[in-house]
């Protein structure tokens, strides 16, 4: 369902971002904050934001063969991040971004086993985020513009359940702390007197498996890779 409405998002997006390049070709009409800004090679900002993240698990061999857990899924849980922006402009339309911050999430994975009862894995994260980013800009419309943007993220978990003490440890389900992520996303700028303010939708998805393979544990041996989603809202302010 979450993939259903951001495929929806990002093609009303899209359309939009044709229609403001198509009625933006005059850039000098109406677009009087953007062109203080256009004179500008590099600027710096924050972005504060909001996230919605889960695990998609993938079931190992030994899910079908096992007879004490009949169900697993990866549950969305709300969480925030804050990141510094550092904007370079590649061209006319063309930016590359980095943005290095911090990510608070709180990921669960739900178990149900032969009794119908639900054992709850939740892992508790801190993220080091270092993302590095292009983005390409539509022309200005009445000081506002949209924009598409896509990279890559490295994430360090500073909270991670790995570094748990042995005794502690076996009854976790543990992850590795260090994730890599593709991201792509859009938004909006409106170009105000003093700053450009800039909401912008991003979905993240990992490519690296974080799952730390446990014989002992039921629910370790049941999973043959974990690996990271999160939907994010951010709300840029730069200048």
């Amino acid at each position: 369902m979450h993939n259903l409405h951001w495929n929806k998002g990002l093609i009303i997006l899209l359309i939009l971002f044709v229609g403001f390049s198509i009625n933006g070709q005059n850039i000098a009409k109406g677009n009087y904050n953007f062109m203080d800004f256009q004179k500008k090679d590099y600027y710096f900002g924050i972005s504060l934001g909001i996230n919605n993240s889960a695990y998609q698990v993938n079931r190992s061999s030994n899910f079908a063969t096992n007879d004490s857990i009949n169900i697993v899924n990866g549950v969305f849980k709300p969480g925030f991040n804050l990141n510094i922006i550092t904007n370079l402009k590649i061209g006319q339309y063309f930016d590359f971004r980095f943005l290095p911050g911090f990510a608070f999430t709180d990921r669960k994975i739900e178990f149900l086993n032969a009794e119908n009862e639900q054992i709850n894995k939740q892992i508790e994260s801190v993220f080091l985020e270092i993302p590095f980013l292009l983005r390409f800009k539509s022309a200005p419309y009445k000081d506002k513009r949209l924009f598409i943007v896509g990279g890559v993220k490295y994430a360090y978990d500073v909270a991670s359940n790995s570094r748990a003490n042995k005794e502690k440890a076996q009854f976790l389900l543990q992850v590795s702390p260090h994730d890599y992520q593709v991201e792509v996303g859009a938004g909006v700028q409106f170009f105000f007197p003093y700053f450009i303010f800039s909401p912008e939708i991003k979905f993240s998805q990992g490519i690296g498996n974080v799952h730390i393979y446990k014989d002992e544990l039921n629910e370790s041996r049941i999973l043959e890779t974990v690996l990271s989603r999160v939907l994010s809202i951010s709300f840029n302010f730069e200048g």
